[in-house]
Order: C-alpha cells, then structure tokens, then sequence
C-alpha cells in the first residue's frame, strides 16, 4: 500500500520557512531535501505574442504542496493544448516550492513507546516542497490570443485545475485593446 501524504492542516502557515541550504553542510538548517515534483514551468509557445491572460489567484494565504501543482499543471497543459493547439498559448506557473515540509515520523507497533522520544527535539525529517502563496497571488497564468471560444475553453481548463489545488481561487483576466 502506498504511503498517504498527510492532510494540509497538518503543516499552518505561522512556522517560518525552513528552507535554507548551504555551501558549508554545518550552516544548513536542513538536509537531505527532496527534489521538487514539478518539471516544467514554461510550457507552449513561450517566445509567441498574446493579447490576453486569464490567471487564476488565491483568495486566502494557503501552502500548497508541490505534487498538488504537477497535478494541476498537467490538467491545464492537458486540456488547452487539446483545445487551442500548441502553438497558440503559453502556459506559466508563477509558484515555485521553496518551503520544506517536515514530519515528525512516530514508531507503532509492540515495544515502540521504549524506542521513542515523542516530541521531545522534534524537528522532523523532511517529506516534500510547498510553495507559500499568498493572498491574491497568481498561481498559474495562460496567456493567448483572445476569441471567446478560447477564452471558455482556457477557463474551464483552469477551473478544473483549481479542483486539484487546495483553497479557494478566483480568475484573473486582462486583455489588451488592439489599435
């Protein structure tokens, strides 16, 4: 059975940020990072010329794990290069997982309260990323040329993307006025 990641009102928003690494392994904070989940942050027609954006911000600060936006990275990049062709669009991811997240792995079984410290010196082992975002922040930006086809079809693509985001989002548009 694979292991379950744990739920995101286990890790709030008030613990600094613990992500700093160094030259020097004596001056790290910590060690051992796991590498980041996303691959890609840049994807379409990067060096194209659109007259439109449509993004999607968070309402509330949140943390955001970084397998929660390869998900939603891959539902976006899925459904727009379907629906507007691969090279009228270009896709962006504005967060970048620099936060670590940290566990403090607990022993179960017979004998493991002998083994145990509990929380004594709990700093915890490193799990995962988290980006930090913060209230109002774009999360993912698509930019393309303006039709109103498009724009539903982008907007859908987003939308289904945010279900696999935690917190609440709402749709960031601009578009320039042509001469």
């Amino acid at each position: 059975m694979a292991k379950r990641i744990r739920p995101g009102r286990c890790y709030r928003w008030d613990t600094p940020a613990y992500s700093r690494v160094s030259n020097n392994p004596a001056d790290s904070f910590i060690t051992g990072i796991p590498g980041s989940k996303i691959t890609r942050f840049d994807m379409g027609n990067v060096s194209g010329t659109f007259d439109s954006t449509l993004a999607i911000a968070v309402k509330d600060d949140i943390i955001i794990r970084h397998n929660s936006i390869e998900a939603a990275r891959i539902v976006i990049q899925k459904k727009i290069e379907k629906a507007v062709g691969a090279a009228n669009y270009h896709f962006k991811i504005n967060i970048y997982p620099h936060h670590i997240i940290r566990e403090n792995t607990m022993a179960t079984g017979a004998g493991a309260d002998r083994v145990q410290d509990g929380m004594r010196k709990s700093y915890g082992k490193p799990i995962g990323r988290a980006a930090r975002v913060y209230k109002g922040q774009p999360v993912f930006t698509v930019y393309f040329n303006h039709t109103d086809d498009r724009f539903n079809r982008v907007k859908g693509a987003l939308r289904a993307a945010s279900k696999k985001l935690p917190g609440n989002f709402f749709f960031v548009e601009k578009r320039s006025v042509a001469a």
